[in-house]
This record gives structure tokens, C-alpha cells and sequence, in this order.
């Protein structure tokens, strides 16, 4: 695998994941849930647990590339603002895109 696939197939898996959690009710589009809403924590809660995924996503195929790079937390700071970034469209249409029905 590329370096280019490698980097484009995380931002594929960070944008899809970072949504995940507000197009559905069900715990990592996988588990169902008893009650019928998430609430926002628990939107929040999973796309923290989501982002510590695709982290690791990115850490498996950097280091199969080759060495890993050392991050300080600037590199954490700048990955965590972009998965919010990625997650607004998915905020916007749970919470700002009025719903018919």
C-alpha cells in the first residue's frame, strides 16, 4: 500500500467515523440501545472512543510504512480539532437540519 492510499484511506475512515455517531441511535452503528435517543454526552463519549480508533487506524499503517514519527501534543491538538471539523456535517444534520415527520 502507498503512502498516498495510507493517508487517504485514514481521512476516509476519520470523516465517516466522525459522523457515525449523530446518523444513528445505536452504540457504534453496531450495538442497539434500549432507550430510544443518545443524548449529546453520549454522541460526544462515542466520537472520542471513534477518534482514539482512527488514531490507532493511522498508528497501524504508519507503522507498517516504516518508523513511527514522534507526536507531541500538538499533533493531538491538530487531529482533534480536524475529527470535529469532519463530524459538523453529521452535527448538522442531528441537530440544526429541521426534520420532517
Amino acid at each position: 500500500m502507498t503512502h498516498t492510499l495510507s493517508v487517504w484511506l485514514v481521512l476516509i475512515a476519520a470523516f465517516i467515523a466522525a459522523n457515525l455517531p449523530f446518523v444513528n441511535e445505536r452504540w457504534f452503528a453496531v450495538v442497539p440501545r434500549r432507550a430510544p435517543k443518545k443524548t449529546l454526552w453520549m454522541r460526544v463519549g462515542e466520537l472520542v472512543v471513534l477518534y482514539f480508533l482512527v488514531g490507532a487506524l493511522g498508528l497501524a499503517l504508519e507503522q507498517r510504512a516504516g518508523q513511527i514519527a514522534p507526536q507531541g501534543w500538538e499533533f493531538y491538538a491538530t487531529t482533534g480539532a480536524l475529527f470535529l471539523t469532519l463530524a459538523f456535517p453529521g452535527f448538522v444534520y442531528r441537530y440544526l437540519y429541521r426534520h420532517r415527520g
